[in-house]
């Protein structure tokens, strides 16, 4: 007896804003690989951070200047870089934290975020991203402990 069977290759693919970060990414990576002294790289990766939030819808700019000013009171040690496209904050190199506007995928919220570098751990469970509709006070307290904890 023969049986037929039709089988599917199911393939997934990458969105277009999902192909774009990678590819911010690459450049990132090269551009960082050409610069020149420690002090011009810092100096170079803060004004790539401060010129994408220039890039940003209003609504999304005015949180990630915040955030970016809250980030840079709390954890000052922790330095600005551009990380898929992103502005993002590193310690020795690696990402602790990040800020997702909402054009970027297309998603409804902003988010703020916290890799695995991140000193965050509370028990078994804690959270590492925060969906943001806008910013308050209050807010920028706790992402300003989040972060000093975060770097810590």
């Amino acid at each position: 007896m023969t049986s037929t069977r039709r089988t599917t290759k199911k393939t997934e693919t990458f969105t277009d804003e999902e192909r774009a970060a990678m590819k911010e990414r690459a450049q990132e990576l090269r551009t960082s690989a050409r610069r020149g002294s420690r002090a011009d790289k810092a100096a170079e990766e803060e004004a790539a951070v401060v010129a994408k939030i220039a890039e940003m819808q209003d609504s999304d700019r005015v949180m990630a200047e915040r955030i970016h000013a809250v980030v840079k009171e709390s954890a000052p040690d922790l330095a600005p870089k551009l990380w898929y496209g992103m502005p993002a904050y590193a310690k020795d190199g690696k990402v602790v934290c990040f800020f997702q506007s909402a054009q970027k995928f297309n998603a409804r919220y902003a988010t703020f975020g916290f890799n695995d570098k991140a000193n965050l751990d509370e028990g078994t469970m804690w959270p590492t991203a925060f969906a943001l509709t806008k910013l308050t006070a209050a807010d920028e307290a706790r992402i300003g402990e989040l972060v000093k904890r975060a770097a810590g």
